[in-house]
């Protein structure tokens, strides 16, 4: 039976039947640089290190639980997507995965656009520089306020998503003397294979506007009936942790449809598609994500494909990889706290932190990987669960996984691919202190966004 998402609360321990999980790996301090960022390694002591720093000083000096994230990484696989699309496209980084004017900075730098869900993200874009015609705004309730201001700080790009959106900016647009660029976002009945909760092209569902059902249509009707308004192209998006890129074929056609419709009804061909994100990464040895310049080689021959067929020129293509460039470069680095065999089932290994660091597993039932990272071990592989010190039951890191059997207190473990939707989903549950996120690159390591204080708690209770 498929395990589903549950809600907050006791829960049971889902204990395995045997052959459920995978055998232990041959090479227990092995750190397979699928799943872990490219400067990992191990030292002469068996100590992992990450851009020339071992993670026991980086426990003394920063603390645990801490996200640490490899610079190095980051840059080179934001400039891999760039250089594997090229100028005549647009990559737009998915500032939801994980966002801080750090990352903000480097993206800068390194050539990509941003896409922003709120006017958060959008702040924190501004404050660290990022041009506001290089940024597009999401979200499927934008408040009126939320509009204003995008438009008023020339926000590139909004992705508009839904009738009542279209007619709040197209007021506000005229209203400032703009003629604001928009996308229509659309739902194109794909359902990627991945999970219920972050599977958003299918109808039943809150994003975008449906082709099926012709609202998509009317979108664009209402759109190209306002001046202060400018169709640039139409936006679509079929879930994340996608490894094929058949569901692409789909949306690409049918979105390719829509732009022929448009062009046949208003003789107008749209210059941009926009494809979205949601390419997978590794988060264990089993996953196989796709590189950057087959995913391009690929989604730029979809549209070039489909729109030859429908005689339409070929449109500017953007996509949004967010996790796909984030994910990786960053593990969480852990304490643990206790060590509880419960016979015959599992070994249950408590760590410092938890679900108010990493929710993905409660939430989504994410699968992960584990290693011991401040030794090597020749001990014998015993099956764990690694938990964090929260009152839920489902307070789950790494459901399955394997570790050394002469793991103890004191001992630091690491999990990889935390880079994204773990720092940006994290939480105050218990009143946990969210951790720090650490950069480090050439032998130093620099805290990015600090670790939160009890301090900071209490300044907003205000009593």
């Amino acid at each position: 039976m498929s395990r589903s998402a549950h809600p907050a609360g006791p829960r049971h321990g889902d204990v395995l039947p045997e052959g459920h999980y995978q055998a232990p790996p041959a090479d227990l301090n092995a750190l397979d640089p699928k799943v872990w960022s490219r400067t990992v390694a191990r030292n002469a002591e068996g100590v992992a290190t990450v851009g020339g720093i071992d993670v026991k000083r980086l426990a003394a000096e920063f603390g645990t639980p801490a996200y640490v994230l490899d610079e190095d990484d980051f840059r080179s696989r934001a400039r891999a997507w760039r250089d594997a699309f090229g100028a005549d496209a647009d990559v737009y980084y998915a500032g939801k995965a994980f966002l801080s004017k750090a990352i903000v900075r480097w993206l800068h730098e390194e050539g990509l656009n941003l896409d922003v869900c709120s006017v958060g993200e959008l702040a924190v874009a501004l404050a660290a520089g990022m041009p506001p015609e290089r940024i597009a705004l999401h979200g499927n309730n934008k408040a009126p306020d939320e509009l204003e201001h995008a438009v008023k700080t020339g926000v590139g790009h909004i992705v508009v998503d839904s009738y009542e959106e279209i007619e709040r900016l197209a007021a506000i647009a005229a209203r400032q003397g703009v003629r604001q660029q928009v996308l229509v976002r659309v739902t194109v009945g794909v359902e990627a294979h991945t999970h219920e909760f972050i599977a958003t092209a299918h109808e039943d569902q809150k994003f975008g506007l449906s082709l099926n059902g012709g609202a998509a249509a009317e979108a664009v009707r209402r759109v190209l009936g306002h001046d202060s308004l400018e169709l640039r192209g139409i936006h679509s998006h079929i879930g994340s942790q996608i490894f094929d890129m058949a569901g692409f074929e789909v949306a690409a056609r049918r979105v390719v449809g829509l732009l022929a419709g448009i062009r046949d009804e208003y003789g107008v061909e749209l210059p941009e598609i926009d494809l979205g994100g949601g390419l997978g990464i590794a988060y264990t040895s089993e996953d196989d994500p796709r590189e950057p310049a087959e995913i391009a080689a690929a989604l730029a021959e979809i549209v070039r494909r489909e729109c030859a067929a429908a005689r339409l020129n070929t449109p500017r293509l953007s996509v949004e990889p967010g996790r796909a460039i984030v994910g990786p470069t960053a593990f969480t680095l852990y304490e643990v706290g206790t060590v509880k065999p419960l016979e015959g089932l599992r070994t249950y290994v408590s760590v410092d932190g938890g679900m108010s660091d990493n929710i993905r597993t409660a939430l989504y039932d994410a699968e992960y990987s584990v290693a011991l990272v401040s030794r090597t071990s020749d001990a014998e592989p015993m099956l764990v669960r690694v938990v964090g010190k929260h009152c839920e039951s489902g307070d789950i890191v790494v459901r399955d996984a394997f570790l050394p059997s002469d793991l103890a207190p004191g001992d630091l473990i690491a999990v990889p691919a935390t880079g994204a939707y773990c720092r940006s989903m994290a939480s105050n549950y218990n009143h946990a202190l969210r951790p720090p996120v650490l950069a480090v690159r050439d032998g130093a390591a620099r805290v990015i966004v600090r670790r939160e204080t009890e301090e900071d708690l209490l300044r907003l209770d205000i009593g």
